[in-house]
């Protein structure tokens, strides 16, 4: 009999232990082959384990690597730039720095105040509360954050979400101080939930919401957003609080008495100048200042028209009073109990996770763009310190808004100075020019909000999803019927159920494969997707791309049996040469559990009585030590356990040639 080429050493490995002439391979080749050992992992022990794993977990990025080898004023620097990023950018900050962030501020706060007021109504809030939202948490990002180009403030679904999902339990116009109370709730249990994941740095809790998730709700959400809008675009006083398409669209029809010619025509022409300014800005970049300048230009002339006609047009809504000042402290209002209680952290976890995603993900992009690195658990950290702030300063949920950010980044900012200069702005708004906003008509508020989220609805990336992935389309189109019939919250839930069921059957059905060998080489790939790859006589080749546990194990053991009665019977067919070994490649097999050990132990029983040798092919370092502890490698001793496909298949070949000594 052959050598045991191929027995398992705990020790440092030498590589050859085994050399052949080549007559005694299958094919033509090398003069001699070298067989090679399958070497277990270092020894570690279980808190070395469990200390790597964690590591792996929570310290993908070793955050703490900066910190080795330096003095103690050192690591004090070093943690606070850690954790106040203004302290790494600031020592270096010029005026020349200054003057592209006060021009970039500036910029900003020209479309961040009339889209504060715009959100906050979408959120069935005060407009006020829209300004206070974009005065207190830019200025505690500018110290925290560490995006230089995010531009923080509300954004139009954390918005829509906190409105609808409070509507549906407590009405503003009944309850207006409940209310209020319920939302600051939840932005303050929103920034607890957003900061704990960074401190915890569980951030791979928000990857849940796969892009595809996202594509369909935003969507649905942005149609959604924009029927309500036919409220301030019609003029109708009374309209649905439901946000679903059918309630929506009925209350527009039911209520064609209270429609105003006067508002539909003025709304109808700022709607088409704000779109056409849209549509310039997005064929010329370079032209982005005038879509920017847009809203706060559209709400100048929309004021003074409305106030030039207040005489002849006097069914015109309109804003009214807006109360000066800065930001009434609102802790004495968190809501911690209560019947309530449970809808605001409900609430609350809800827009933190759908803010957070929007905010990590624009941050990411224009970082991208400018080749310097965001901090996701930073970011997680700052966007939960501001909102736990806000709520204690009359503000909602905040997050860092698109398209804010991206006037932000092409009028030029550098550092997070620019959210300072915005608050500077809105402090002065808030302190100087309130009186100015008393005839601002409501439909130029609906009409900044269509303008902004209809860059929503990614059509062009529903497309390509139904080209790549056809699951994933369907996670898209159940989030958008979901959010557009159902609920925002309850089809954001269907979209997050169909992205679960997709991981979970790709987890419980994975790929299995038969492998051929590529004429001329030593690679084995896939039957079907090579042409050029061949069976090899008497032996039938298996790969897995997943690891084996509980939850695939049966099904694995089903499929390969099946692999192997559907091998014979094609061998019976074609009069091939009979089946003798069927090698197992667990090159792609990351892990496996007792229940997929007890797996390969039977299948190595079960073929063992039909007369087939069953070979394992390069199992990973983990595998290998739980087959090791687990003593199922006592089953595959002798000639069972290979480096390679193209080894296990050239030794066995060998053997069966070689005669018995």
């Amino acid at each position: 009999m052959g050598i045991n080429s191929n027995r398992v050493e705990n020790l440092e490995c030498r590589e050859t232990v085994l050399t052949m002439p080549a007559d005694a391979m299958p094919e033509p080749s090398r003069p001699e082959i070298e067989i090679h050992k399958v070497c277990l992992p270092p020894e570690q022990t279980t808190f070395q384990k469990l200390k790597h794993k964690l590591s792996e977990v929570f310290f993908p990025d070793d955050p703490f690597h900066r910190f080795k080898n330096q003095t103690t004023l050192r690591k004090l620097l070093l943690g606070l730039q850690f954790l106040f990023p203004v302290f790494q950018w600031g020592p270096e900050y010029t005026l020349a720095l200054f003057k592209s962030d006060v021009v970039s501020g500036l910029t900003i706060a020209s479309l961040s105040i009339p889209q504060g007021i715009s959100y906050a109504k979408l959120a069935n809030l005060p407009p006020i509360i829209g300004l206070y939202s974009s005065f207190v948490p830019p200025l505690i990002y500018s110290i925290l954050g560490s995006s230089r180009h995010l531009a923080v403030g509300p954004v139009s679904i954390a918005s829509l979400v906190m409105g609808s999902m409070i509507t549906e339990a407590v009405s503003y116009n009944e309850h207006p101080t409940l209310y209020l109370k319920l939302a600051f709730t939840a932005t303050f249990f929103a920034g607890v939930f957003q900061a704990s994941l960074g401190l915890l740095r569980l951030g791979f809790v928000i990857d849940f919401l796969s892009k595809a998730t996202l594509v369909g709700f935003m969507a649905g959400a942005a149609v959604i957003v924009s029927l309500q809008q036919f409220k301030g675009l019609l003029g109708i006083a009374h309209f649905t609080t439901k946000m679903q398409f059918i309630p929506v669209m009925s209350s527009v029809f039911h209520r064609k008495d209270e429609w105003s010619w006067q508002t539909i025509v003025l709304g109808f022409i700022f709607l088409l100048f704000l779109l056409g300014t849209r549509h310039i800005s997005i064929k010329k970049p370079k032209l982005f200042w005038i879509s920017a300048a847009a809203p706060l230009t559209s709400v100048i002339l929309s004021t003074i028209l409305v106030f030039l006609l207040r005489t002849k047009f006097p069914g015109i809504s309109v804003i009214g009073h807006l109360p000066k000042g800065v930001n009434p402290p609102s802790l004495n209002m968190l809501y911690f109990t209560g019947p309530q209680l449970v809808l605001a952290i409900k609430t609350g976890i809800i827009t933190g996770i759908l803010s957070l995603t929007e905010g990590i993900a624009v941050g990411r992009t224009f970082a991208g763009l400018k080749n310097y690195q965001v901090d996701g658990n930073k970011e997680m950290m700052a966007i939960g310190f501001m909102n736990v702030a806000g709520s204690c300063s009359s503000c909602y949920v905040t997050t860092g808004s698109f398209s804010r950010s991206a006037v932000n980044y092409n009028a030029g900012a550098q550092t997070a100075v620019s959210n300072v200069v915005l608050s500077a702005a809105v402090l002065i708004t808030l302190l100087f020019l309130m009186p100015l906003f008393h005839y601002t008509p409501n439909f130029i508020l609906a009409a900044i909000i269509i303008t902004a989220v209809i860059g929503l609805i990614d059509y062009q990336a529903a497309c390509k999803l139904w080209k790549v992935d056809k699951l994933d389309f369907l996670a898209c189109v159940c989030s958008f019927f979901g959010v557009l019939f159902i609920s925002v919250p309850l089809g954001l839930a269907i979209a997050v159920g169909v992205s679960v069921f997709k991981i979970l059957l790709h987890v419980t059905r994975p790929n299995t494969m038969v492998l051929g060998n590529i004429s001329g080489t030593h690679i084995f790939q896939n039957l079907d997707r090579y042409r050029d790859a061949s069976r090899v006589p008497s032996f039938l080749i298996l790969a897995i791309d997943s690891p084996i546990y509980f939850a695939n194990s049966t099904y694995l053991q089903e499929r390969i049996l099946r692999w192997v009665r559907e091998e014979e019977e094609r061998i019976k067919s074609t009069e091939d040469s009979p089946l003798k070994c069927v090698i197992l490649d667990m090159t792609a097999v990351t892990s496996i559990d007792t229940s997929g050990i007890e797996t390969v132990c039977e299948l190595k029983k079960i073929l063992m009585k039909k007369s087939l040798q069953f070979v394992l092919a390069n199992p990973g370092g983990n595998v290998m030590e739980k087959l090791y502890n687990s003593k199922a490698l006592e089953q595959f001793e002798f000639n069972g356990l290979y480096l390679s496909v193209g080894e296990a298949v050239k030794d066995i070949s060998s053997l069966w040639k070689r005669p018995l000594s």
